[in-house]
């Protein structure tokens, strides 16, 4: 009886994470931004703190909290790091004092807030939380 309980939360929990996927992480900026694409590589770059700016303007990264599915599918597929590596990343820097890791936020709402009001913010969100205000720059495959 376990075991079928344990099959059929398995099951549910691969199609629930097949819809989330389905729906897309896209990389936005503030609506005004002149910033109007980038790529895997820039953004990688910027949410690791190796460059501040995208295309010769300014950003600041908007991060996802930790355990955030949306964070991990963006670390996953356009940082290529684990959350544990990702974990470790960040330490090392802070140790060493050559960087301090992006500003995080709760949820897509927050990081969508955060990016409509400060001009110089990029962030990352589902695809399904697009509002105005912002703009995509890149859309993580």
């Amino acid at each position: 009886m376990k075991l079928k309980l344990a099959r059929v939360l398995s099951t549910a929990g691969l199609m629930m994470a097949a819809t989330f996927a389905s729906a897309g992480v896209v990389v936005i900026v503030n609506a005004s931004s002149p910033i109007n694409s980038a790529t895997a590589e820039e953004i990688q770059q910027v949410f690791l703190g190796k460059r501040n700016e995208i295309g010769g303007v300014s950003v600041t990264p908007v991060d996802h909290s930790e355990g955030n599915e949306v964070r991990e599918v963006f670390y996953d597929k356009v940082v290529d790091k684990t959350p544990s590596q990702l974990n470790a990343y960040w330490s090392r820097l802070i140790f060493t004092g050559k960087g301090k890791p992006p500003k995080q936020y709760f949820d897509d709402a927050e990081v969508l807030e955060t990016v409509q009001e400060e001009e110089d913010s990029v962030g990352y969100i589902d695809s399904s939380s697009i509002a105005e205000g912002v703009k995509v720059i890149f859309t993580v495959q």
